[in-house]
């Protein structure tokens, strides 16, 4: 086995169609698009959700809603979440880097702790955003908390 020897898999590379170059190729004439229409012609693109002139679907469906500006999007973490992550690596206080070296949130994102669960273990969590539940919890078990 050597390089002069080497072949890609069977049935893993195509040959690319070669079209108007003239009729014995059987891809002559109109190389492969069909008679006339828009879609024949060189440079034809077309809109994104083009539906041949019938009225599209974004423009059919009536707007409503709004997006507020100044929402902030928090990702939520469980007490039960904590525990655990605790309980495996030994911590006693939880932080936004331990969170993203464990691979529960990316390293800008905005950290809620959520009340779901039990906690047993006094830790000293800092996060952005507690809830009620989750701030009951943690300081029923001497616990502390830091708002980032």
């Amino acid at each position: 086995m050597d390089l002069s020897n080497l072949k890609p898999a069977e049935n893993s590379t195509k040959k690319r169609k070669r079209v108007g170059r003239g009729q014995g190729s059987g891809k002559g004439g109109t190389s492969t698009r069909g008679h006339k229409g828009q879609k024949s012609r060189s440079g034809y693109s077309r809109k994104i959700g083009f539906e041949g002139g019938q009225m599209p679907l974004q423009r059919r469906v009536p707007k409503y809603g709004f997006t507020n500006i100044s929402r902030k999007e928090y990702k939520g973490i469980n007490i039960e979440t904590l525990e655990k992550l605790a309980e495996k690596r030994g911590l006693t206080t939880i932080d936004i880097d331990v969170l993203v070296d464990a691979g529960l949130v990316k390293k800008n994102t905005l950290v809620k702790i959520l009340g779901d669960g039990t906690l047993t273990k006094k830790l000293e969590v800092k996060a952005h955003a507690f809830s009620k539940s989750a701030i009951a919890a943690i300081e029923s078990v001497e616990g502390t908390i830091v708002k980032l």
